[in-house]
């Protein structure tokens, strides 16, 4: 058995995380711009990316276990790329493989990246937001519970907790 198969599945794979990857590089813009109807729109169109990430990965690892068995290699778990580089006989298929996974990793690392400067500008919105709420607000009255803030000459003023049982 080939691990052609294989491979067209991993570059389906670095085709999908490019766009992804693309689709984070315009978040980020949409982010520092503050549009939030096309962010909205990203986000569920990222929504069937993973999807469809999650159908390829799945049908990645059937065709690993079925090369294996193919080979009389016993498997316990899902096997990883790196452990079917160690079983491809073959030098080409083995190098075309390598460089495949090695492509899907780096572009894989450029979409954790760009993913985590997204987080970071959300975070750094939301806390910005927060101030500006913060400072728009009446700051409550600072509350004493002494009995004189509740009992102001004869009139009894009513507190926010009632000791009365």
């Amino acid at each position: 058995m080939s691990v052609q198969p294989i491979i067209s599945i991993l570059e389906k794979l670095e085709k999908m995380h490019k766009s992804l990857l693309e689709h984070a590089y315009r978040k980020t813009e949409l982010v520092k711009n503050n549009d939030m109807e096309e962010l909205d729109k990203m986000l569920k169109i990222e929504q069937s990316h993973v999807a469809a990430i999650e159908q390829l990965e799945s049908q990645r690892q059937q065709k690993v276990v079925e090369y294996f068995q193919s080979k009389g290699i016993e498997v316990s778990s899902v096997p990883t790329i790196a452990e079917l580089l160690e079983a491809v006989e073959d030098e080409k298929e083995r190098q075309k493989l390598a460089d495949v996974r090695n492509r899907l990793l780096k572009v894989v690392e450029n979409l954790k990246i760009q993913n985590d400067l997204n987080q970071q500008l959300i975070f750094n919105s939301l806390q910005l937001v927060n101030i500006t709420l913060n400072m728009l607000r009446p700051q409550p009255e600072e509350f004493n519970y002494s009995e004189k803030t509740v009992r102001s000459g004869n009139v009894l003023r009513k507190s926010m907790f009632d000791s009365q049982v």
